[in-house]
């Protein structure tokens, strides 16, 4: 898999705060799922793995290793709602509320 994001792999990610880096996987997050429900294969897959793609960047911060838990947490749950038996019983309202808070988060700093 190619990075989606280079300039961000550069280093720029880690000039985010966290909760910044969350909203924005929260975003890619939202595109896959709706792309998944219009039926759109390749355009949720993309973002379902530019989304993974903006995990890995977080959890490579050092910044936030003590979250680094529930980061790889939040991964292996996307992980298993979007490519494998959604043995954790996630859904859209469960993404959409926990990176929801992230956003409203993020729009509050500025």
């Amino acid at each position: 898999m190619s990075l989606q994001h280079a300039s961000l792999a550069t280093g720029r990610w880690r000039t985010l705060p966290f909760v910044e880096q969350m909203a924005h996987v929260g975003s890619e997050v939202e595109r896959a799922m709706n792309w998944k429900q219009r039926g759109h294969d390749t355009n949720w897959r993309l973002a379902y793995e530019r989304a993974l793609e903006l995990l890995d960047f977080t959890l490579d911060d050092p910044r936030n290793l003590p979250r680094a838990k529930e980061i790889a947490r939040v991964r292996e749950s996307l992980v298993d709602f979007f490519g494998g038996t959604n043995e954790f019983g996630s859904s859209d309202k469960l993404m959409r509320d926990y990176f929801g808070a992230f956003a409203f988060a993020a729009r509050r700093n500025y």
